[in-house]
């Protein structure tokens, strides 16, 4: 069986011999428990295209994300940091506040966000800064962490991609 962090397996439940989150309390952090005992990501995965997060809605771990966790939008914003945060992101920002929001309402003690993004293609960029705009406006001083990814040269998947950086 394929395990997760903290023992979890695909589907979200944890093994029988287990207890949960093996006695760490990150683990409540990290997961939250559903009424029938499946350990749900607090996490929302976000693409404007939708070919990865399909890959996530088929692929080995499908049942371990609530659906409303995984958002696409219909078209990339074709390396264009404004079609990511002026024209295609802007469509699709305010459901993803929205689901983040209802994931930050069931916290108990909620400190803050871990945001994970690229910034060589026009989503990571422009959807990304829209994003932390939303969240400093709705969540003001919250602590918001950033892991970054920037673009390299030598393994860039577009000619314009290491030109974006700050």
């Amino acid at each position: 069986a394929n395990t997760f962090l903290y023992g979890i397996q695909a589907d979200g439940q944890m093994p029988g011999d287990k207890t949960i989150g093996g006695g760490d309390d990150a683990f409540n952090t990290f997961f939250s428990e559903t009424g029938a005992g499946k350990h749900v990501p607090r996490a929302v995965f976000v693409d404007l295209e939708p070919t990865v997060i399909d890959e996530v809605r088929t692929g080995t771990y499908r049942q371990l994300f609530h659906p409303e966790q995984l958002i696409s939008g219909k078209e990339d914003a074709a390396n264009n940091f404004a079609r990511g945060h002026y024209t295609i992101g802007k469509e699709i920002v305010d459901l993803c506040l929205d689901r983040i929001r209802k994931l930050a309402d069931n916290c108990t003690g909620f400190q803050g966000f871990l945001v994970f993004n690229a910034v060589g293609g026009g989503t990571g960029s422009g959807l990304g800064s829209l994003l932390l705009e939303g969240l400093s406006v709705d969540y003001g001083k919250k602590s918001k962490l950033g892991f970054t990814v920037y673009p390299s040269p030598q393994v860039s998947t577009s000619v314009v991609e290491p030109y974006k950086t700050p």
